[in-house]
């Protein structure tokens, strides 16, 4: 039997880890939009995303999502999935492109999307470029010299994020730098937020593409 190009999706919001009694909404995906919501949860695995369609369920983004189940064959969903991006080790890193950086700990459980540990903070780049007073430089300027000399390594694709992701490792130097940088140029309510660097292993820079 023919997938169909559009499916009808019932979802409410969840409210830690339990369905609430909120309205279920009702509304019409494509097959394309569904499976790019269920990359967002599995990365690209294929067995987990055919488990995830067969059983009509899935949690993303503080909302449940039902539909009925769906039968997809290995060679069909392998055609599908060549339509979204896959990680890509030979892309260089663009810091002029990076929205975001994880600060994570090695011991963290694993993101949603299979691409990593899940975060201890996230700081994104508008409010890590905000300079204090009297100050030119930003955080997020202290964190992108540190990752500049040795180039942070390819970490992976996100397809929650739609990023390419790069690992900076934090050895006891660097991360001294970061905290001394953190005090120095950091606004009062994000310094009290870096203090994560603390027990953080390495951080993450996302770096959403262009092309997806």
């Amino acid at each position: 039997m023919p997938l169909p190009e559009v499916i009808s999706v019932r979802y409410t919001e969840e409210e830690a880890g339990y369905v609430s009694f909120r309205p279920v909404v009702r509304q019409s995906f494509r097959l394309s939009d569904l499976l790019d919501m269920v990359l967002g949860v599995t990365g690209k695995n294929p067995a987990r995303i055919r488990q995830i369609l067969r059983s009509g369920s899935v949690s993303f983004h503080f909302h449940r999502y039902w539909w009925d189940g769906l039968q997809i064959e290995e060679q069909e969903l392998a055609e599908l999935l060549e339509n979204f991006p896959d990680p890509d080790p030979s892309r260089a890193f663009r810091p002029e492109v990076c929205t975001a950086a994880l600060v994570e700990a090695g011991g963290s459980p694993l993101r949603p999307d299979s691409s990593g540990p899940r975060p201890v903070l996230e700081i994104d780049r508008a409010s890590a470029s905000r300079t204090r007073l009297f100050r030119r430089r930003s955080f997020w300027d202290a964190l992108l010299a540190a990752a500049a000399p040795g180039s942070p390594a390819y970490d992976g694709y996100s397809y929650q994020r739609r990023a390419d992701l790069y690992r900076l490792e934090l050895g006891g130097e660097l991360r001294t730098l970061l905290a001394t940088a953190a005090k120095s140029l950091a606004p009062r309510d994000l310094r009290r937020s870096l203090r994560a660097l603390d027990q953080a292993s390495h951080i993450v820079l996302v770096c959403p593409r262009e092309d997806s």
